[in-house]
């Protein structure tokens, strides 16, 4: 192995003499968690790195010399230390960081550090306050998220010009584990994070664009990955009372001592309760149980273990979609229901078992195995009484899954005639098991009144991966990727009492490069082949013939920081996607779109005014259209166009903090020839904190102005039960009014 991994990297085996080398651990303060991603640099040289998922870092070939180290990670004071470096030695120097307040004129634009946003993730995290799971989204700037049947059902999700349902064209991982569920009963992609609970994320990750080779399905539009915490400084109780018969309950307790955290073990245990009759005139009575228990700590020297079990409930009622004409002319509230049984209920249980493992020359080893136990029911009706006169049209999706997955990677540095190198070499299989995938026609939810799909559906998805970064000099950095999957496909119609089997395949180049002309001003170009799988029932249908149509985009932007505590990303993107068949879960059809392609504009600021005070903005416009049809009916139906975000935050890491924010989503087209809009909205959320040593004092009101928007619309052709003809017309879910909710945490 030690001969055959050079080989595989396409590098030479190199000698190392008469050099010394530096290496060691970053731990936060307190926790004793290891500091992944944090930046250290050697002061007048071009050589810096970042930390592994073990908090390691290691420089080699350095010559005996004294050395100033820089230590870096947003939300912790920077270090400086003085080293010597000797001859043939390697020195071992370990650090922790103390959190701090956030001061932006601290942070540089580095090389080596591959931000792709992530500088700006790392930034929001710490200044805004999230108020559920699926809000974690919204730091990715320019994604919006909108709900339409209930508490408990998946977020529809916008980015980049695309309406992505509820996950098609963007990749969600929770800890290294798929969010998304391949060939779901409602639609493919689907991602539920509700499984989540927010106080355990630690950080979030994302990128947008096709652009990381370690990233595949969904990741066209961009991916989303959120990390738990490893260890918790202090156990606590959150207690939490709202309008609407909103009430929460959390307690985080940390299951070890003291002396465990000083011989790197730590374990904890969560539990959540929520329970809200919403907003609307028919409750919701939405109830929702989380359990997530985490264990990390070294079993050897150099190999850390961490195990996560979870387990999630969810039931909700749901009012859906209601038609304008319904509400204009009196038949029902702006918050009613024109079918009351709507509603839904969903579980998933978790474990996850991942080691990270530094080995004697210095190359880190990933494994991790996961399964997930999911179950799924939602009950919906869009069309009323359009085709059932009688019994109304409620439909009902189901299924049953096991998902059983592993990752692993290997992954070293190197230093050839003074270039640094990094490399990454991957691999992945995923497979769900689905029983009784069913779509069914009903009426009030227990009475079937016709099955219109049922089957057993087995997907496994095979991939490898290869990433090397090419550190050329201070300035120029150069990211090479290229990625192999491999997916099969098997159908068994219940229905018909057939079996159906295809499979597909596709590689994936990426190439980005990097210009920094100095600590303040960065230059990149990403570029990137993605997809996104379509739903098995759709590629057996097709023999898998063009069910796995690529993405080709790019990005040309630019990190700058023209003041010391100002930082922008502007850039622009183009993205081209050839043809899809979709499954319309809704339906239980194949639906055909052609060629797409979106190009837009983001632009990202992030300004600390005080000490104390920020501001953020992100906007972002799209030019969203497909390609071949007539121009004035290319328009892609319910695409975002013009979308916005703000925010002004006090922030003290102890007595008062809060934020104002507001976001915007203009008009867009709700039909290709852009005859029917879908209206857009402007809504602020306000949040105020106090914090003491070991309690907090918190108020969040959503829509502080009471504004009457639609978070969610749909042309839709319906007929109401007193209607003789059918009426095609946008049908909404209503945003949330004003909605106010205190929550009282005590630490011990």
């Amino acid at each position: 192995m030690k001969k055959l991994f050079p080989i595989l990297f396409l590098f030479p085996i190199q000698t190392w003499a008469h050099f010394g080398s530096l290496s060691g651990t970053i731990t936060e303060k307190g926790t004793r968690s290891k500091m992944i991603g944090t930046t250290i640099s050697i002061v007048g040289t071009n050589k810096s790195t970042i930390t592994n998922e073990l908090g390691q870092y290691n420089f080699k070939n350095l010559i005996a010399s004294n050395y100033k180290l820089e230590i870096r990670n947003i939300g912790y004071k920077t270090l400086i230390y003085n080293i010597l470096i000797k001859d043939d030695e390697t020195t071992i120097e370990n650090f922790e960081l103390e959190s701090s307040q956030i001061d932006l004129n601290e942070i540089e634009i580095l090389t080596t550090k591959n931000y792709n946003q992530q500088l700006i993730g790392k930034i929001d995290i710490n200044l805004k306050t999230i108020n559920n799971s699926q809000e974690f989204l919204r730091n990715v700037p320019g994604l919006f998220i909108g709900q339409h049947a209930g508490g408990g059902k998946a977020e529809q999700i916008f980015l980049r010009g695309f309406d992505i349902d509820h996950g098609t064209d963007i990749q969600i991982t929770s800890d290294g584990m798929p969010v998304n569920m391949v060939s779901h009963a409602h639609g493919q992609g689907y991602a539920d994070m509700h499984f989540i609970i927010p106080e355990l994320v630690k950080e979030i990750n994302f990128a947008k664009g096709p652009y990381n080779a370690a990233k595949g399905n969904f990741a066209t539009a961009g991916y989303v990955e959120l990390n738990t915490k490893s260890t918790i400084a202090n156990s606590e109780i959150k207690l939490e009372t709202g309008q609407f018969d909103t009430y929460r309950a959390l307690g985080i307790f940390n299951l070890l001592g003291e002396k465990s955290k000083a011989k790197n073990q730590a374990a904890y245990l969560a539990g959540e309760y929520n329970f809200s009759n919403g907003y609307f005139e028919n409750p919701q009575d939405f109830k929702k149980t989380n359990i997530f228990g985490k264990y990390h700590g070294h079993v050897g020297k150099n190999t850390i273990l961490t195990t996560t079990l979870s387990n999630f409930n969810s039931k909700w009622s749901a009012s859906g979609q209601i038609p304008n004409r319904a509400v204009s002319n009196g038949e029902i509230g702006y918050f009613g229901a024109i079918d009351p049984n709507e509603g839904g209920e969903t579980s998933r249980k978790n474990i996850n078992i991942e080691t990270a493992t530094n080995t004697r020359n210095n190359r880190l080893i990933k494994n991790q195995i996961y399964y997930s136990k999911y179950d799924f029911e939602l009950y919906s009706n869009f069309t009323f009484f359009l085709n059932d006169s009688i019994n109304g049209d409620q439909i009902k999706q189901k299924e049953s899954r096991n998902i059983i997955g592993y990752n692993g990677s290997i992954s070293d540095n190197w230093v050839i005639n003074k270039i640094n190198i990094s490399s990454i070499l991957g691999i992945s299989i995923r497979n769900d098991a689905t029983t009784n995938s069913e779509l069914s026609r009903t009426k009030k939810k227990n009475i079937l009144i016709d099955p219109i799909k049922l089957g057993d559906i087995n997907e496994t998805n095979a991939a490898i991966f290869l990433d090397e970064t090419i550190q050329f000099s201070e300035k120029i950095n150069v990211n090479l990727g290229i990625r192999f999957d491999y997916f099969q496909h098997k159908y068994f119609d219940k229905l018909l009492n057939t079996n159906s089997l295809a499979s597909t395949n596709i590689v994936s180049p990426k190439l980005n490069i990097k210009y920094t002309f100095n600590n303040r001003t960065e230059l990149y170009l990403n570029t990137g082949k993605g997809f996104h799988s379509n739903d098995s029932r759709v590629v057996v249908a097709q023999n898998g013939i063009k069910t796995l149509p690529a993405a080709y985009g790019a990005d040309f932007g630019l990190f700058f920081k023209p003041l010391n505590r100002l930082i922008i990303n502007p850039a622009i993107w183009y993205l081209w996607l050839a043809q899809e068949f979709i499954y319309v879960g809704d339906e239980g059809v194949v639906e055909p779109s052609g060629k797409t392609r979106r190009f837009g504009i983001d632009f990202s600021a992030r300004y600390q005014i005080s000490n104390n005070i920020f501001f953020d903005l992100d906007y972002n416009t799209t030019k969203p259209r497909a390609i071949g049809i007539a121009e004035g009916n290319n328009y892609l139906p319910l695409a975002p166009i013009n979308t916005s975000s703000f925010g002004l935050s006090y922030h003290n890491k102890k007595g008062i903090n809060g934020s104002l924010r507001g976001r915007y989503m203009g008009n867009r087209p709700a039909n290709e020839d852009n005859s029917t809009i879908a209206k857009g909205y402007f809504i602020n959320d306000l949040n105020l904190n106090y914090s003491h040593n070991k309690y907090n004092i918190g108020l969040s009101i959503q829509n502080l102005f009471n504004v009457k928007w639609k978070e969610t619309q749909f042309l839709t052709e319906s007929k109401l039960i007193n209607e003789k003809m059918p009426v095609e017309e946008i049908h909404f879910t209503p945003g949330t009014p004003f909605f106010a909710k205190l929550s009282f945490t005590c630490s011990f």
